[in-house]
């Protein structure tokens, strides 16, 4: 049977528009599978080079991982330098946090290009909260020791280079600890007692790694963080604060598997 002009005309149109409509549609959804950018952030007294085994992990499993270097000056400088970094990955990411730096990406985090947490041994505060008000309500080891965390006078701590080794890095070679206690970032005091503006824990999903030999953040409050925010939750018998430089095959294993999973 032969189709008028016309008719033939309309039914091209409406073969074209719902061609283009579900090309449309397929673009605005959410890309599923596998993440492969991930950015780390440090906690305090610290830099980024600490996580060089789990970079040479997840780089050699065709991850792009990318470092931040935050100043350590106050929670907005570092929550920028974070959104610094995520602005240049190429597509989605997950964000994973050490120490202090879960603060950090828990309100750096809501950008719409991560996908997934990763708490590694980490703070995770609520909005209004600050990790300083909640860890006096659940005091770790090295918090009961005097003159175990020192100021300056210009306001700016640092772990003494005394107590670094055994309580922030008891499971490393002592040299290295060592090392770290004399190469520390001074942070400034106010980055504990800021209260966040934004929680990504609320909204999206979380893993985190409990350091049960911990010191310097009570394992009990990190049970408590991971529990609240629905995390995927690795416990790792007689790892320090560390982890994330004693255990990096552990701590990597879960990165991947917040990549595989966050979008799921």
């Amino acid at each position: 049977m032969k189709l008028l002009p016309r008719a033939a005309s309309v039914i091209a149109l409406s073969v074209s528009f719902f061609a283009s409509a579900g090309a449309m549609a397929q673009d605005a959804q959410p890309a599923h599978g596998p993440v492969k950018n991930i950015v780390l952030v440090h906690g305090a007294w610290v830099d980024g080079s600490g996580w060089k085994p789990v970079y040479d992990i997840l780089t050699k499993d065709g991850y792009h991982v990318s470092l931040v270097q935050e100043p350590l000056t106050s929670l907005e400088d570092d929550v920028a330098a974070a959104k610094r970094v995520i602005d240049l990955q190429d597509g989605p990411a997950i964000l994973v946090g050490h120490s202090y730096g879960g603060s950090v990406i828990t309100e750096a985090g809501v950008d719409p290009k991560i996908v997934g947490l990763v708490y590694v041994a980490a703070h995770a505060p609520n909005v209004g909260e600050d990790e300083g008000s909640l860890g006096k309500k659940t005091p770790s080891y090295t918090s009961k020791q005097a003159g175990a965390v020192e100021k300056t006078a210009d306001g700016y701590t640092y772990l003494n280079p005394a107590v670094f080794p055994k309580d922030f890095a008891a499971d490393l070679p002592l040299s290295q600890a060592q090392f770290e206690s004399h190469g520390q970032i001074l942070t400034a005091a106010k980055v504990f007692s800021t209260p966040l503006t934004a929680a990504a824990w609320t909204t999206k999903p979380s893993w985190g790694i409990v350091a049960a030999n911990d010191k310097i953040i009570n394992p009990d409050l990190e049970r408590w963080y991971y529990e609240r925010a629905h995390s995927h939750t690795t416990v790792i018998p007689g790892a320090s604060h560390s982890v994330y430089e004693s255990r990096p095959q552990q701590v990597a294993a879960v990165i991947e598997d917040a990549a595989k999973h966050a979008q799921q």
